[in-house]
C-alpha cells in the first residue's frame, strides 16, 4: 500500500529542541531522546467512511511530532497502518450493498487526498491490515505455542494474564476495562474465555466474510490489537519513540498490543512514550462514525473551505484537549489566515528571529500549538501597527509556519 506525497518542509536556521510530550503510561511529561532516526507508529483508519474532524486532528498532533524532531535535524521513520479488513468495514459494505474492497480502497484513497491537502507529512511505511497477515500468522503462532494464547471454537485469543505489566500503558482497574473492552470493539461476556479481556488474536473464518490461509492457525483473519504489532515489530522493533493516537485507543488497542509484543519479545515497554489525542465534538457528543455526527474534511474541501484554515483550526486547540467543533471556531480560523497572510505579504515587517524561537519553545512543551498561534498572531500584530524594516522578516515567519506547523501562507 502507499501513501500520499510529502509537502517540502523549509529548513529553518538554528536548532530545533527536544519534545517534551505527555505520556499516558507514566501520566505525566517525558522528555523524548530518540537517537538520529526518531521512531513513530500512528495507528491509521478504518476506511468505511471518509476522513472526519477528529482523525483529523488525531494526525495533526502526530504530524507537529514529526515536524519537532525534523526541525533538531533527526531524519523520522514514521509507519501507520490501515485497518482493511475488521467488523465495521464488512457491516458498512453490506448495508450499501458495495464490495468490501472496493470500499475500503475508495475510503482509503479519499483519506490520502484529505491528507495531502491538509499538509500531513506521510508515513514512510504505510501498511494495510490485509498485506500484513504473512507476517501476523506467525506471531500468533508463536504466542499459542508459548502458552501465550488458546482456542476457543477455532477462534484463538490472548492470555492477558501471560504479561506481568498488562495495564500499564492505560493504568485502568479491571472493572474499567471490561466496561471499555465491551465498548470498543472487545468481547468481555462470550463464554469460555479465560479472562473476560482476553482479546482475539485470529477470528476463525465466517460464512460470508472474508478469510485467508492461517496455517495452523486455520482459515480466518487476524484480531484488531495483533495487526498494528506485527507491523510495528517488523518496521520499527521494540522500544520505539512514540505510539500514538486518538485518546480512545490507549484501551484497549495500545494496552493489548503492548501485552503482545512484550510476550513475544521478552522487552518492556513497547514505546518510549504512549501518546493520546482528545476527542472532537459536534452537538455536545463525541464525534464518532457510530452516532453519524460527523463533519468530514472532504466535504469542507468541496465547499470551498482552504485546508489552511481547517489546519488552523485543528491547531487552536491543544492535542490533548477535547473540543467541539462549531462554525464559529472555522470561521475564527478563516478570519486568523487571512490576518497571517497579509502580514506575510508586505515587504518588511518587525524582525521575527525571536518569534522563530517562541515556536519552536511552545511545541517543544507538550505540543502546544495554541500558544505557537499566539506567538505569530502578536508578531502580526506589530506588523499591522507598528510595521517594521526588517526586509527578510516576512518571509522568516512564512517558512516557520510551514516548517513548524503545516500552514502554508
Amino acid at each position: 500500500m502507499y501513501a500520499w506525497p510529502a509537502s517540502e518542509v523549509p529548513a529553518l536556521p538554528g536548532q530545533g529542541r527536544d519534545l517534551r510530550i505527555h505520556d499516558t503510561a507514566t501520566e505525566g511529561l517525558v522528555t523524548l531522546d530518540p537517537g538520529p532516526v526518531a521512531r513513530i507508529y500512528v495507528c491509521g483508519i478504518t476506511p468505511y467512511d471518509a476522513t472526519h474532524m477528529g482523525h483529523a486532528a488525531t494526525y495533526n498532533a502526530f504530524d507537529l511530532v514529526q515536524r519537532v524532531w525534523l526541525d533538531t535535524k533527526r531524519q523520522v521513520h514514521y509507519v501507520q497502518n490501515v485497518t482493511d479488513v475488521d467488523d465495521p468495514l464488512l457491516e458498512r459494505a453490506q448495508r450499501d450493498d458495495i464490495d468490501w474492497v472496493a470500499l475500503a480502497e475508495k475510503e482509503t484513497a479519499l483519506f490520502r487526498e484529505d491528507m495531502t491537502a491538509l499538509r500531513m507529512l506521510p508515513p514512510r511505511h504505510y501498511i494495510g491490515a490485509v498485506e500484513a497477515i504473512p507476517g501476523i500468522v506467525p506471531l500468533v503462532e508463536r504466542l499459542r505455542d508459548a502458552g501465550a494464547a488458546y482456542e476457543l471454537d477455532g477462534d484463538i485469543y490472548f492470555s492477558v494474564e501471560s504479561d506481568p505489566n498488562f495495564g500499564k500503558v492505560s493504568n485502568l482497574d479491571a472493572a474499567a476495562m471490561r466496561v471499555l473492552s465491551a465498548e470498543r470493539g472487545g468481547d468481555p461476556e462470550r463464554p469460555g474465555k479465560k479472562n473476560p479481556l482476553d482479546p482475539m488474536l485470529w477470528m476463525a473464518a465466517r460464512a460470508g466474510e472474508p478469510s485467508w490461509d492461517g496455517g495452523s492457525l486455520g482459515q480466518g483473519r487476524p484480531g484488531w490489537h495483533i495487526e498494528c504489532v506485527a507491523i510495528a515489530l517488523d518496521h520499527l522493533g521494540m522500544t520505539f519513540d512514540v505510539q500514538g493516537g486518538g485518546s480512545d485507543l490507549a484501551f484497549p488497542h495500545h494496552e493489548m498490543g503492548a501485552s503482545h509484543a512484550q510476550v513475544l519479545t521478552g522487552e518492556f515497554p513497547m514505546a518510549k512514550a504512549y501518546v493520546h489525542a482528545g476527542m472532537v465534538g459536534l452537538h455536545g457528543e463525541k464525534m464518532s462514525k457510530s452516532k453519524g455526527n460527523l463533519v468530514f474534511v472532504s466535504r469542507l474541501r468541496r465547499d470551498g473551505v482552504d485546508p489552511a484554515a481547517i489546519r488552523l483550526t485543528l491547531l487552536a486547540h491543544h492535542y490533548r484537549a477535547d473540543w467541539e467543533w462549531t462554525d464559529q471556531v472555522l470561521q475564527d480560523a478563516v478570519d486568523r489566515l487571512g490576518r497571517w497572510r497579509a502580514a506575510v505579504s508586505r515587504p518588511d515587517g518587525p524582525d521575527a528571529e525571536a518569534l522563530v524561537e517562541e515556536i519552536r519553545a511552545a511545541l517543544a512543551n507538550d505540543l502546544d500549538a495554541p500558544a505557537a498561534l499566539a506567538a505569530v498572531d502578536r508578531w502580526v500584530t506589530r506588523q499591522d501597527t507598528e510595521g517594521g524594516t526588517d526586509i527578510g522578516a516576512p518571509g522568516v515567519v512564512s517558512r516557520a509556519v510551514d516548517a513548524l506547523l503545516g500552514v502554508a501562507l
